[in-house]
């Protein structure tokens, strides 16, 4: 049975797992460098430094969102190209897109370089965590071009059909950066700037994996200098793709930097020190439901495309159950465990009982979130970008730093932490209404079709 022909007959159950199983460990390994980087830092080196991580991470954000910008784009227009049998053409995009990659590194390197003092003030840092996050920093830097490389080229190698290849790559990063941070910290006393040089020899590595695998007989694309040289088709192709990924990256980037520096009035460095703790919890729960959204889409794509409307209501069934499992399992061992989880990232008594507390508020309404992932993703997969981009921009950006500003009025710190489960609480709603009216509608579809 053919890829085509196992999309439209395969049982829905088993096709979810074979698709979903691969992006979510993708997913889990890609988190895992920035929790590493914190636990090794929050128990290594002090609050103070993992507070000067946090300042950094909206950085870290904007870094990987240009990643996608390009990557993500040259992938979608890739997968066009190879399915119009124009493998010249893909490797065009391939090249064009290695290129872009590693200017649009150089760039954003020297720009923060350049600004470095007055970028870290205004992402929140005060005098006492701005040593650290300068020593975070300065060494990250030199590995934005390997973030950029590494980072948009792999999702080309999913592109050209090798998913286990693309597995392989973060796994591994994921586990040099594992290796070397307790090396550099622990054994050769660098300190904060140990843990930075951990994830930048990871991203070298891997970088040099990619461009080892494009340059290789295993890759059905070739890595070729004659396509070094732009061509604007390429360039406008991909950018018109990516821009939608790099907008939602962007806008998570923006949001953390509210979060710092409103928490950085009402609660100070210790607030930005446990928030770090909490988005690193965050982001490992929410990376599977990622993996088990995007494992659903190519699914509910073809299924959609094909008529077969039973089958994209089961995808998404299936799809939704799951994502809400997961996160209810999250629910359960953030509420439960909350202090056992701070003291993972520190052994400081006040910082463990702000973050547990914090934590516990901050991911209350987790159960209502595993849905609106696999809505997002149903939308983009029916046809409806614009729906999914608005439900992903309610959450994250409209209903979401409104609170961020409005709620720390009159609640204070609580008010911070309280204002994401808010917003999960009116994006859930708006979620399920646009999605039971659209299922509504394509069950009319589906009956029209057998009349």
């Amino acid at each position: 049975m053919d890829n085509a022909q196992q999309m439209g007959e395969e049982k829905i159950g088993r096709l979810l797992l074979k698709f979903s199983i691969p992006s979510i460990i993708g997913m889990l390994v890609n988190g895992m460098h920035t929790i590493v980087d914190r636990v090794f830092v929050g128990r290594g080196v002090g609050d103070l430094a993992l507070a000067g991580v946090a300042v950094t991470f909206p950085i870290v954000l904007a870094m990987m969102a240009f990643g996608m910008l390009i990557g993500f784009g040259a992938t979608a227009v890739v997968s066009i190209r190879l399915g119009q049998q124009r493998k010249e053409d893909a490797e065009q995009v391939l090249g064009n897109a290695f290129v872009l990659l590693v200017a649009i590194g150089l760039m954003v390197t020297f720009f923060c370089y350049l600004f470095m003092d007055p970028l870290l003030a205004l992402l929140g840092a005060s005098p006492e965590v701005l040593p650290y996050a300068k020593q975070f920093l300065k060494v990250l830097l030199l590995g934005t071009v390997f973030l950029s490389v590494g980072f948009g080229l792999n999702s080309i190698i999913r592109a050209e059909g090798n998913p286990r290849i693309a597995m392989y790559t973060m796994i591994l990063g994921a586990v040099i950066n594992v290796i070397l941070n307790p090396v550099f910290i622990f054994g050769l006393k660098m300190g904060v700037a140990g843990s930075a040089l951990a994830t930048v020899s990871a991203q070298f590595v891997t970088a040099v994996w990619v461009v080892y695998y494009f340059l290789s007989s295993h890759s059905l694309l070739k890595l070729r200098v004659q396509n070094f040289r732009l061509k604007w088709i390429a360039v406008k192709d991909t950018l018109a793709i990516g821009l939608s990924p790099f907008s939602m990256q962007m806008v998570g980037s923006f949001v953390t930097v509210f979060f710092n520096k409103s928490l950085s009035t009402h609660g100070g460095d210790p607030a930005i020190a446990a928030f770090a703790v909490i988005t690193s919890i965050t982001m490992l729960v929410f990376m599977p439901i990622l993996g088990i959204s995007q494992g659903a889409q190519p699914i509910m794509g073809y299924n959609f495309g094909a008529k077969s409307y039973d089958r994209v209501k089961e995808t998404f069934k299936l799809a939704a159950l799951g994502a809400t499992g997961v996160v209810t399992v999250g629910f359960l061992l953030v509420q439960l465990f909350p202090t056992a989880i701070m003291s993972l990232f520190s052994a400081e008594a006040e910082l463990i009982l702000l973050g547990a507390e914090g934590m516990r508020l901050y991911l209350l309404m987790l159960p209502v979130i595993g849905f609106q992932f696999v809505a997002v993703g149903y939308f983009q997969a029916t046809g409806q970008p614009r729906k999914s981009l608005f439900l992903s921009m309610c959450r994250q950006l409209i209903f979401l730093v409104p609170m961020i500003w409005l709620l720390p009025q009159f609640l204070g710190l609580y008010g911070i932490w309280l204002a994401a489960p808010v917003s999960d609480i009116f994006s859930a709603i708006l979620t399920a209404t646009l999605l039971r009216l659209d299922l509504i509608r394509l069950g009319k579809s589906e009956k029209a079709e057998v009349l």
